[in-house]
């Protein structure tokens, strides 16, 4: 131990002479560590971390897989309400099985009106996650069969909007009104579902209770509910995908007439699966991303050390004709080099947690687990392993060359300089390494931009600008009735279009951009289906007011909707371009028939009075699907035989205002004028169109933006690295400049001489990382939109620029190469 703490002093020691050198690779290694180990603690948050639950491997989806509907990917879709009940009942592979739904609930009474994201769950949910309260108890599978009011609330809730009281257990809170007994308070870290990103984690927690509509026959095709369940010990998913297979053949002879082209199996699968599967590709890109800037700063700082081992040749032959040993040098030159990694790991672990501090909001609404990512343990470890492990490698490029230090050759040479041998062979070995991985980077992060630009230029459809919107949903108890629910939207119709600056106002059952969309069969009068085609399946959209004018979507055909498309008036509908293309190829839309549902199904017709344009339903990158809409006023009669009488049609939805002035001007008045009508119901979402639709290109943007940000980093350290190089050589070199220019050669030769030096590495470089960006390219397929992985234009650009960095990298030396005095260096020899 005193040995080595004698080595490390003199190590140290060693590197005080040479404050410059150690802070330039403790800075570089600091960016490198530093950011591999904040997207590190990412991958490990969303990837690599178990599920906070116990024995979270036997936490398994039961989900179906649907042939003969337009489901898109491998046909999988959640579950429906008669396949909750057929699994629970018919299963023997669970310990406890359950079923769930997200929704959002009015939460009032003892605290400020707000709209609130919650979970309805079956009672075996909970047992089967295996969490227990920090107060209080969980909810029974009697109080879900009873239709019992409880509910558990989030440790956050319970914070922020009960202020952590003591007393909350057994107090009543209205939701949407109705008022629900506190039961428990689920602990901090507690999250289910879990569903990406920050705002659309849960609140609270109330039993399913199935409502009476939710268990008629046309339930049977609602596939917006999921399965959650613990494996028995020794039972495999695939054995319990067999067992589940069993009741979802009762299921299907079940179906009701309209779905007897529709077949199911179920799929078992793990629930860590199920929640990093969509956020799996992004992770390992930044990686991969962070990975390259780091090798660059392993190059640079290899670089560095190989210089430094280079001018200290004759103190190193020294050394060993003192005796020294060749282990003593290596463990010496590799000691310095340990010291300036781990230094620079403790620098950039100290850089990633402020990164990550300050990035974690700014991250992708697609990934999972965000709370939950953070510098624990594994993170520290990974940081000063892979500091370490940096330390080891840099260090042994020019250990081996203090190795071969030849003593006679270098100790006769004295003072001289030269060309140091094979030694510059590794050095632009080096460079050339560096800008290739850097070409890698900068071509992908080319590819990018020009898809995010792509991506911009989309036409969505509507005209976002000069538009506030906003989210409401009405509480059943008070609005209990379908004429409640109409005379609350008439009248809010009417206010906010009497207020001034407003153009139009109009009210939506969707939202363009928001993905929020729902899927119908629908019957095109005269429309063959395709082979295979066995139901047709479009957006179905609810309007009520002045909504197309509001939105600023274009009328191509016909007309728009009028006050006289009342319910006992002609059925109307108006559809989008893709439906009429699909359904009555050119021809004219305008006069032709559709209805709601299959071909089994008794549904009135309804005549098209307008075609409009396609509107983008999620992200601009998203496709085009096909969509009509139809008046609330005539919902109920649309769907004829499908009608229950408990619906109430228009009880919620969004508020699309187009204003004369900036919408966010707007924002007080759309509050007032709904708490004028009802001073206890919350709007949510309240937001700009441009800000909606902002939303949606977040994932694209942060990814264009993160590794554009590395490819910057990358370029900047291969810059340096090439600069370093054609300097040093410069500098060993001064005696051969000095000689030619007294045999009369021109300053611009010396010129061209160095900057060649600098173009035929960067040449190399850029070739090789032209090959290694077409060899990386499958890992951006996924990210791209309308752009070529291979894109003839941004692979060029990209070598091109590299090219000329290294050109300006190389000037500066060539330039002091070119102003040298011959006499006075010829001199100094």
């Amino acid at each position: 131990m005193t040995s080595l703490l004698r080595d490390v002093r003199i190590a140290i020691r060693q590197l005080w002479k040479s404050p410059g050198f150690v802070i330039t690779a403790i800075l570089m290694l600091a960016l490198g560590i530093g950011a591999t180990t904040a997207i590190f603690s990412i991958v490990e948050g969303v990837l690599l971390r178990p599920l906070p639950f116990p024995d979270s491997d036997r936490l398994m989806v039961l989900a179906d897989i649907i042939q003969g509907a337009d489901i898109q990917g491998n046909g999988e879709a959640g579950v429906t309400v008669p396949d909750i009940r057929n699994y629970v009942r018919d299963t023997q592979s669970f310990e406890s099985l359950g079923g769930y739904q997200g929704t959002g609930l009015e939460l009032s009474g003892a605290v400020d009106p707000a709209m609130v994201n919650a979970t309805r769950l079956t009672g075996g949910v909970l047992p089967a996650l295996g969490v227990q309260p920090l107060l209080g108890r969980i909810f029974t599978k009697e109080e879900d069969d009873q239709h019992q009011l409880v509910t558990l609330l989030s440790y956050g809730t319970w914070q922020s909007r009960f202020h952590g009281d003591s007393e909350i257990l057994g107090k009543k809170i209205l939701l949407d009104r109705k008022p629900y007994v506190v039961v428990g308070v689920m602990p901090r870290n507690f999250e289910f579902p879990l569903t990406p990103g920050r705002l659309n984690h849960s609140e609270l927690w109330v039993p399913m209770s199935f409502e009476e509509q939710e268990l008629t026959p046309t339930a049977s095709a609602n596939w917006s509910y999921s399965m959650v369940g613990r494996l028995k010990p020794g039972i495999t998913p695939s054995q319990a995908r067999t067992d589940a297979e069993r009741s979802a053949k009762e299921t299907v002879r079940n179906y009701p007439a309209f779905m007897a082209g529709f077949s199911m199996h179920p799929v078992v699968r793990p629930l860590h699966e199920e929640t990093i599967e969509d956020a799996r590709p992004l992770v390992r890109t930044l990686f991969f991303a962070v990975a390259v800037v780091l090798l660059i700063a392993c190059a640079n700082l290899a670089g560095l050390l190989l210089v430094r081992a280079i001018r200290r040749r004759r103190e190193t032959a020294v050394r060993l004709a003192l005796g020294a040993s060749a282990k003593t040098l290596l463990w010496q030159t590799l000691l310095e080099s340990l010291i300036l990694s781990l230094t620079g790991g403790f620098v950039g672990l100290i850089l990633a947690a402020v990164a990550l501090r300050v990035g974690v909001s700014l991250l992708p609404e697609t990934l999972p687990r965000v709370n939950e990512i953070g510098l624990d343990w594994p993170v520290v470890g990974f940081a000063f392993g892979l500091a370490i492990l940096t330390g080891v490698i840099c260090g042994l490029a020019p250990a081996f060359a203090a190795m071969r230090t030849s003593v006679n050759d270098t100790l006769k040479e004295g003072g001289r300089t030269g060309s140091a041998g094979g030694h510059s062979r590794l050095r632009s070995a080096l460079v050339i390494a560096e800008i290739a991985v850097a070409l890698v980077l900068l071509t992908a992060s080319g590819l990018l931009l020009r898809s995010f630009d792509k991506m911009r230029q989309v036409d969505l459809g509507f005209q976002p600008d000069h538009t506030l919107v906003a989210s409401y949903s009405l509480p059943q108890k008070q609005y209990a009735t379908q004429a409640a629910a109409d005379e609350f939207n008439h009248e809010l119709l009417r206010r906010l279009q009497a207020l001034p600056g407003v153009k139009s106002v109009g009210l939506t059952s969707f939202l363009p951009a928001a993905g929020n969309n729902q899927n119908s069969a629908f019957i095109a009068e005269g429309y063959v289906p395709s082979k295979g085609e066995s139901i047709d399946l479009a957006t179905t959209i609810h309007v009520r007011g002045d909504y197309f004018r509001a939105m600023g979507i274009p009328l191509l055909h016909g007309r728009l909707f009028t006050e006289d498309d009342k319910a006992d008036g002609q059925l109307v509908v108006i559809v989008n371009q893709k439906l009429a293309q699909k359904s009555w190829p050119g021809q004219d839309p305008i006069g032709k028939r559709l209805r709601l549902g299959t071909q089994s199904m008794q549904t009135p017709w309804a005549i098209v009075v307008g075609e409009v344009a396609d509107v983008k339903e999620s992200s601009p990158d998203a496709a085009t699907k096909q969509q009509y809409y139809v008046p609330v006023d005539q919902d109920e009669a649309m769907a004829g035989s499908l009608a229950s009488p408990t619906d109430i049609n228009g009880n919620g939805g969004f508020i699309a205002l187009r204003t004369s002035m900036p919408p966010e001007q707007m924002e007080n008045a759309l509050r007032a004028t709904v708490r004028s009508i009802d001073a206890q119901l919350p709007l949510n979402q309240v937001q700009t169109m441009e800000h909606a639709i902002s939303d949606t290109e977040a994932p694209r943007r942060f990814n264009t933006t993160l590794i554009s940000s590395f490819a910057a980093a990358a370029l900047i350290l291969a810059v340096l690295g090439i600069y370093s190089v054609i300097a040093f050589s410069v500098a060993l070199r001064v005696q051969e400049m000095a000689i030619r220019m007294a045999l009369g050669s021109q300053r611009s030769g010396i010129i061209r001489l160095v900057v060649s030096a600098g173009a035929k590495l960067a040449l190399i470089g850029c070739a090789i990382g032209l090959a290694g960006a077409a060899a990386t390219s499958y890992l951006l397929r996924s990210f791209l939109f309308g752009v070529s992985a291979f894109d003839p234009l941004v692979l060029t650009l990209a070598a091109v620029f590299v090219l000329l960095l290294a050109l300006i990298a190389s000037l500066l030396p060539a330039r002091r190469a070119a102003s040298i005095d011959p006499m006075q260096a010829l001199r100094a020899d």
